[in-house]
């Protein structure tokens, strides 16, 4: 299997996995959100330790300062800026907004790292983003308060991979994943002594499972798979697949009863599949390197 193939199956799991946080939503709604984003990352930590048998690579200054700056942005203000964006205006114009990080990464990718632009995954990445819009979009307004949150949440979820793209050579998917998540349970703890005082609630059965997919399936599996895949495509290519989200998140709301498979909506989904093979066809740059010593990165861990 060639690396393209490979990063484009990885990074489209990763994105149908986040798309499938739809299915295990109703299932928290009422447990305290930051409370159980807390527990979310601890226990995903956990078996992201485990999977790496304890031994992860010890961090320069340099790379635990980005790695705690990736966690404050792309896990915890990402999550606050889409709740307070919900709260101020209509939820699919946030997602519509939020959409366009194919775009910011087509671009900010390969100027951070110094490497010429790319037009047809720029182009790509358009397409990608317009498919993904007419996906999820109702027809809602947006208040100035909601327009910002909703940039807020953009720069934040295009943070989650820029600021992992210069330590994925020498630390792995595996390792910049999990200490990823370590560092949010602290932040996210505070949030939520915070948001819902000293008292930890005990999740009900549901609640507990609907907690333990969305650790392991959605943060274990989706992030090393995403990191992976960023080191097989380069960032731009694999931000195309950011397009999936908003397609699998339809795919089981559908399932749910929750969403209606329109024609219009089939057709956006059929521009976001157009932009994808666009903008991912040619050769791409890759970040790992076989000379140096670090983690494997497959899901695994093996």
């Amino acid at each position: 299997m060639s690396p393209t193939t490979r990063g484009s199956l990885l990074a489209a799991l990763a994105l149908a996995l986040v798309g499938s946080l739809v299915a295990a939503a109703d299932l928290v709604e009422g447990y305290p959100l930051s409370t159980g984003q807390a527990i979310r990352y601890a226990l995903a930590g956990a078996v992201l330790l485990v999977i790496a048998r304890g031994r992860l690579p010890r961090l320069d200054r340099r790379e635990a300062l980005g790695l705690v700056a990736l966690a404050a942005t792309g896990l915890v203000l990402f999550n606050l800026f889409v709740i307070e964006g919900v709260r101020e205006t209509d939820p699919a114009t946030v997602g519509v907004i939020v959409g366009c990080v194919p775009v910011v990464l087509a671009i900010a990718g390969p100027l951070l790292e110094k490497r010429p632009l790319s037009g047809r995954v720029i182009v790509a990445a358009v397409v990608v983003a317009a498919g993904a819009a007419g996906v999820q979009w109702a027809g809602g307004g947006i208040t100035p308060a909601g327009l910002l949150l909703a940039l807020g949440a953009l720069g934040c979820e295009a943070a989650f991979s820029l600021l992992a793209v210069p330590h994925l050579k020498r630390l792995g998917a595996l390792a910049v994943s999990t200490y990823a998540c370590l560092f949010a349970v602290p932040m996210l703890a505070v949030w939520s002594l915070l948001a819902e005082g000293p008292s930890l609630p005990v999740p009900d059965a549901e609640q507990a499972a609907a907690l333990a997919y969305l650790a392991v399936g959605v943060t274990v599996l989706g992030f090393v798979s995403w990191y992976t895949a960023v080191g097989l495509l380069g960032v731009d290519r694999a931000g195309l697949f950011s397009g999936v989200l908003p397609v699998s998140a339809l795919v089981f709301s559908a399932a749910l009863g929750v969403a209606e498979l329109t024609p219009g909506r089939l057709a956006a989904v059929a521009v976001v599949a157009l932009g994808v093979t666009l903008g991912v066809r040619g050769a791409a740059p890759a970040l790992e390197d076989s000379s140096t010593p670090r983690l494997r990165t497959s899901p695994s861990g093996a």
